[in-house]
């Protein structure tokens, strides 16, 4: 691995070590592939996924539509407050574009 995924690596290990989802305030992480955008609600405590979604692209306007549809499938499961997990990747840009449309659409955190 590149020395830039390893400081993301650790990065991502140091937030993992704070930051824990519940079934009440489940965990939002964030993942950048090459090709996509794909963010996940997470309940740490049962270890199961809750809901995930992809988007292809990785610019700001995927992100924010990103945003906005995993906000508005959260609040059809009545889940209102969560737990922003970046991931390991700087907040900004994409990341921070889609933390601000989820917030737009009714997520608390």
């Amino acid at each position: 691995m590149s020395i830039r995924s390893d400081n993301r690596i650790r990065r991502k290990a140091r937030i993992r070590a704070k930051v824990r989802g519940t079934r009440e305030r489940p965990r939002l992480v964030v993942y950048r592939s090459n090709t996509a955008l794909t963010a996940s609600l997470i309940d740490d405590a049962a270890e199961k996924t809750i809901l995930s979604e992809r988007i292809k692209g990785k610019n700001m306007a995927a992100a924010t539509t990103l945003g906005t549809t995993i906000a508005g499938k959260a609040k059809q499961k009545k889940i209102t407050k969560v737990v922003f997990d970046r991931g390991g990747y700087q907040y900004h840009g994409t990341i921070k574009a889609l933390a601000d449309a989820a917030r737009k659409e009714g997520l608390v955190f």
